[in-house]
Formats: C-alpha cells, sequence, structure tokens
C-alpha cells in the first residue's frame, strides 16, 4: 500500500456515512466540515511549535483560549476557532491575523475580475458558487493586490534586441475630470508622437538596444519617434491601415474596384513593381481621388519596406494584425465596464487579462526559422545574434 495512501477505515470514519453528493459536498457537508477541522487542527499545530521556541527561549508563554473566526473557502463560509497565546505574540501563517479566506479564493475572484466581471457579478458568481458572501471592499482589496504585480512587470529589464516591435493604442474610456510578448501598458489621454516617444525611451531604459523592425500605424510623427529613440530600426507602416484610409475617400460602390487595384501595388514581387502598379493607380484614380495618391507618395519608403524580404518575413511585418487580435482580446473585457473611474483600476484589468491572453502564447510564429535565416541576411548576424 503507497505510504500516501488514506486507510479505508479512516476514510469510512470521515464520511460518517454520507453518500449523496449533497452530504459530501453540500453547504454543510463532509469536505466543509472537515476543511475547518483540518485548517483548526493545523493552527493548534502553529501555536504549539510557535510555544515551544518561546519556551526555548526563556519567554513564560501559554494558550489562551480561542477565538471564532469566519474563513470562506471554496467549499463556502466555514467557521473556525484560532487558538490565542497569552502574551499575543503568535502569528499564524496559515490563516493570518485579519485574513478571513484562503488563497484559493483570492484567484477565482482575480480570474472573475479578469474577464470583465462587475464586482456586483463577483459578489453574485461567489455566492452562486460557494455559497460565500463577499464584500465589495473585500473584492476590491483582491484585485489591488495585483497592484505591486503590475508595477514590477512595468520595471522588469526586456531583452536587448527585439527583432519586430509592434506599437499602436487602445482607447479605453475612463471618468478624467477632465514568444510573442507584451513588453508594457501606457496610459496618456491622446495618442501622439510625443506619447509614443516617451514610451520608446522607457523601453530604452530598461534594457532595449535595439529594434530591426517597428511596425506601426499611419499616425503622423511616428516614424521620425520611432528613429530619433533607435535610429536603426526599419519602420514598416500597416498596409491595412492605409488602404483602409484610401477607401474612405471612395463611395462604397467604387470601393471593391480601388481595393482590387491598391492589392495590385502592395502584392507586387518587389519595391520597383510596386512603384509602377502605383503610377497605374494614380492614372486611374489620381483625378479623382488626388488625396490617395498623395498619402501613398508621401509614406512611400514606409509601406514598401516589406517588399525587401521574401514571404516569410512579408507575412509578419506587413501589417499590425498581430497587436489589433491582441487588443481585440482586451476590448472584450473592458467593453463591459462602460467608464473606469481611474488609470489604476484600468491598468489592473488590463493587466490581469494580459496575463489570461499570454498564458496561450506558446507558439512561435509559422516559418519563423526561415524568417530568421532572411532577416539574418538582411541586417547582419551581429544585430540579431542577441535576440
Amino acid at each position: 500500500m503507497a505510504k500516501d495512501k488514506i486507510r479505508d477505515e479512516l476514510l469510512d470514519q470521515l464520511l460518517g456515512g454520507a453518500k449523496t453528493q449533497e452530504e459530501i459536498f453540500g453547504p454543510n457537508g463532509v469536505i466543509k466540515r472537515l476543511t475547518g477541522a483540518l485548517v483548526e487542527r493545523a493552527l493548534k499545530e502553529e501555536l504549539a511549535e510557535h510555544l515551544e521556541q518561546e519556551k526555548g527561549q526563556g519567554a513564560p508563554n501559554r494558550r489562551n483560549g480561542s477565538s471564532e473566526k469566519t474563513l470562506h473557502t471554496e467549499q463556502g463560509p466555514t467557521k473556525i476557532a484560532v487558538p490565542r497565546d497569552r502574551e499575543a505574540t503568535f502569528e499564524p501563517k496559515l490563516v493570518p491575523k485579519h485574513a478571513t479566506r484562503v488563497a484559493g479564493l483570492d484567484e477565482k475572484i482575480l480570474a472573475l475580475y479578469a474577464r470583465g466581471l462587475s464586482t456586483r457579478d463577483i459578489q453574485s458568481e461567489l455566492s452562486e458558487l460557494y455559497g460565500t458572501e463577499i464584500s465589495a471592499p473585500l473584492i476590491s482589496r483582491v484585485t489591488d493586490g495585483v497592484q505591486e504585480e503590475i508595477a514590477e512587470w512595468h520595471r522588469r529589464m526586456l531583452e536587448p534586441v527585439y527583432v519586430v516591435v509592434w506599437l499602436d493604442a487602445l482607447v479605453v474610456k475612463m471618468r478624467y475630470e477632465g514568444r510573442k510578448e507584451v513588453l508594457g501598458l501606457w496610459v496618456e489621454t491622446n495618442e501622439g508622437a510625443k506619447f509614443w516617444m516617451r514610451v520608446l525611451s522607457e523601453m530604452q531604459a530598461r534594457g532595449v538596444k535595439d529594434v530591426l523592425i517597428a511596425c506601426c500605424d499611419g499616425l503622423k510623427g511616428f516614424p521620425a519617434a520611432i528613429g530619433a529613440i533607435f535610429p536603426k530600426a526599419m519602420v514598416q507602416s500597416c498596409l491595412v491601415h492605409q488602404v483602409r484610409y484610401s477607401l474612405g475617400f471612395a463611395p462604397w460602390q467604387q470601393r471593391k474596384q480601388m481595393a482590387a487595384s491598391l492589392r495590385l501595388i502592395y502584392t507586387a514581387e518587389s519595391e520597383a513593381g510596386a512603384s509602377v502598379r502605383l503610377d497605374e493607380f494614380e492614372a486611374a484614380w489620381g483625378t479623382k481621388y488626388p488625396m490617395v495618391v498623395r498619402s501613398w507618395r508621401a509614406n512611400w519608403a514606409q509601406l514598401t519596406g516589406f517588399l525587401r524580404f521574401p514571404v516569410e518575413v512579408r507575412k509578419i511585418i506587413y501589417t499590425t494584425n498581430a497587436i489589433e487580435s491582441l487588443n481585440f482580446q482586451l476590448r472584450k473585457v473592458t467593453k463591459s465596464k462602460g467608464h473606469f473611474p481611474s488609470e489604476d483600476a484600468a491598468l489592473k484589468l488590463l493587466f490581469l487579462a494580459l496575463r489570461n491572453v499570454e498564458k496561450k502564447w506558446f507558439q512561435k510564429a509559422r516559418n519563423w526559422c526561415q524568417a530568421v535565416a532572411q532577416l539574418t541576411t538582411y541586417f547582419g548576424e551581429e544585430r540579431l545574434q542577441t535576440s
């Protein structure tokens, strides 16, 4: 018989004849009563060890009865007797003073909060699942506990080199008066070149020495901000954003035809071929939509940089879809909140949601080995050796 196997006689004694789910797992079932009994037993052992240590140090101390406490567990609220000592020097580790819940319940609260549930929804969910009444202030204290983790996450050092960095902003409404890796979360009232300069400067201060390719949307001044901090970085503007912007000038009945003409530009085999296609686009559409042609020519260097690479790299960098997909997942948990009362409240939810998302990021980009080989040829082995 295995050493850690509980004897059948003991199990029969613990069950006490209980056979149904209600008798075993119900609000007053065996598991709940056993949880309380085990906690009380462990606390008594803690106190005995504490008194023994004090005795060895020559400090007279002894037991002094107990106090009742309601402990919130995954089996529901359980009343326990917490032993006391006469000198009041005993500090329980299993259930610290003023603690009224076990760690597993904290994780349940954080998991529910990370899905975008409101405090009231969390209270209702816990009450329905475990018969546990948790106050709103307690839920806030549990979720506030991640603030220090957020601060540490923001301060963590980054890798010296990143092959591709996608940059984008997510709008979260707040009640203002007035392996993929997420590198950080920053809060700003308006997205602009100065804001991105601050973000990139912080990344540099946290250890990033080089960025090979920076993928971003068409925000004015964005490429200049990137170049100021990481001058060697190749800036690739998102083709999806550019096409969307271009189609905005055409009426609905012409957009499909214009989209087909634009597609010939960014699917060309080379930058030279794309330039020819742009000339053809201008001949067909330039008179009617000069702003579209002007926009493509003004941002040509940032729009066509991806054409210097083979298809494996092109698929990774031609669009900011990677971060747009992440933003979509974050919006799913923020949309039910409406407006946040503060920046901390928004960051708290977004950080917990990011933790959930990152757990699923365990696969490399498709054809990543081929892409790295091609990037090494283009940028040189020295710039990739620490990436």
